[in-house]
């Protein structure tokens, strides 16, 4: 019994070194991959560790937007949901990598097989499967793109998540503005109504024009109130994408950043159909259904299984031959057929179909995106335009236009229904201004979401 033990030891020791050896080889790849290429994801944890709950930034009135951009990042379910599925499918990496688990087996002989050297009483064996040469890095290969196409997937999440945040804020900007420029048009026109009734007391003014300024300033006040409601739904949507509850309170914005770009068409469209996440995870597809291809021609070829057998044989109960009670030691190899050529070829099929279906896809989504990037650009530019036309235009001839219109009026010489109207126009001017600004911002933030990065 010594000798079957060593041996068998000795067997099984030299199995799953090699096993142990192509599954440290995939590892080892595995690694180097995913923690130093640059083209990989961030490093991955390769056993799960505690990680402690994120100190997320304070939210209140000195806040900026790129604290809220942190919150959100810290703090959403959705993009924390993408990141722990392209984490997952990295793991998935070295699993279809490794070798198969090496079989151990055991046969005891019910009657015992009587030899000239001695009864044989029982064998135990291991082996080992190895699939065809190149099916392993194969099986990588494509579980590794799948896996970039996850990261991918994040990054577009997260670019997704970002803008949310941005043209959320931003909505929440123009509404801070809108109800300032409301307030003070209503003390505007409370201010036009005392010179209608200082009028009016001297004779030189009518009644209708108190009455005109007492509709006016009713309709703005309730513009004003509306504006004031609205704040609860658009603090509810910034709040759900920074995973806090509706009614939190979020302090009003009080300005945006208004940076200069410098960009163009051309360039805008050449980032885009390189550094777009979504169009860069099909690219990824594309090459995971690309090996897939190759994998499906592996399966013409088989298979092997190398094993080593050790019987257990007792002492010979008849004299003393030569080798007498010896355990002999079985090598053996084996290997699959494959001879169900009709599910092969399905099986390749299938990939090329997959493949033809991921290009084509991609084509669709760049298609599709570069006509929404030309219209943000479109709606960007407007908003430029409009910026400069009201601030450096209409915006100062209707307040100019308000003040002379006034003049006319306290002299006797024009209408009171002229100054409503320029009070009009100048409301009109100023809320058309903020939103531009607010317009701007949002085609900006757009347009960084489809370019995949920041624009300068």
């Amino acid at each position: 019994m010594k000798k079957i033990t060593a041996i068998s030891a000795l067997s099984a020791l030299l199995l799953i070194y090699v096993s142990g050896c192509a599954n440290e080889n995939n590892q080892n790849e595995f690694d180097r991959y995913t923690l130093n290429s640059p083209k990989a994801a961030p490093r991955i944890a390769a056993r799960d560790t505690v990680v402690d709950e994120p100190k997320l930034p304070e939210l209140n009135s000195t806040s900026q937007l790129s604290d809220y951009l942190a919150y959100a990042a810290l703090n959403n379910p959705g993009l924390e949901a993408a990141f722990n599925r392209f984490k997952a499918a990295f793991e998935q990496v070295p699993q279809v990598k490794a070798l198969p688990d090496p079989k151990f087996n055991y046969k005891y002989y019910i009657e015992e097989v009587e030899t000239r050297v001695g009864p044989q009483r029982q064998s135990v064996g291991l082996s080992q499967a190895f699939p065809w040469f190149g099916k392993l890095d194969l099986r990588g290969g494509v579980a590794l793109e799948a896996a970039n196409a996850a990261r991918q997937r994040y990054e577009a999440a997260k670019l997704k998540l970002f803008f949310e945040v941005k043209d959320a804020y931003y909505e929440y900007y123009y509404l801070t503005k809108s109800i300032a420029v409301t307030k003070e048009n209503v003390s505007l026109i409370k201010h036009l109504e005392s010179v209608a009734q200082s009028r009016y007391k001297t004779a030189a003014g009518t009644h209708p024009d108190i009455i005109r300024a007492q509709v006016e300033m009713g309709k703005l006040e309730d513009r004003h109130r509306s504006l004031l409601d609205l704040q609860k739904p658009i603090v509810a949507r910034l709040n759900s994408a920074l995973n806090r509850p509706v009614e939190a309170e979020i302090p009003w914005p009080t300005e945006i950043q208004f940076n200069a770009v410098d960009i163009t068409d051309r360039d805008l469209l050449a980032k885009l159909i390189v550094e777009n996440p979504e169009l860069k995870a099909l690219d990824f597809e594309i090459s995971q259904n690309k090996k897939s291809i190759e994998l499906a021609r592996k399966d013409y070829y088989p298979d092997f299984t190398f094993g080593v057998n050790v019987i257990d044989t007792g002492n010979s109960p008849v004299g003393n031959p030569s080798d007498n009670g010896k355990d002999p030691v079985i090598a053996s190899v084996s290997l699959s057929i494959p001879i169900w050529h009709e599910k092969y070829a399905a099986g390749q099929r299938q990939a090329r179909r997959r493949y033809f279906a991921a290009r084509g896809e991609r084509k669709q989504k760049s298609n599709s995106l570069s006509y929404q990037l030309k219209m943000v650009l479109y709606r960007f530019r407007d908003a430029e335009r409009k910026i400069d036309l009201y601030r450096d235009a209409l915006l100062p001839k209707a307040k100019e236009s308000l003040q002379v219109t006034e003049s006319v009026f306290r002299t006797g010489t024009g209408s009171f229904t002229d100054l409503i109207d320029a009070q009009r126009i100048l409301l009109e001017f100023a809320l058309s201004y903020e939103r531009a600004l607010a317009d701007r911002s949002q085609s900006l933030a757009k347009l960084e979401m489809l370019v995949g990065q920041e624009i300068r």
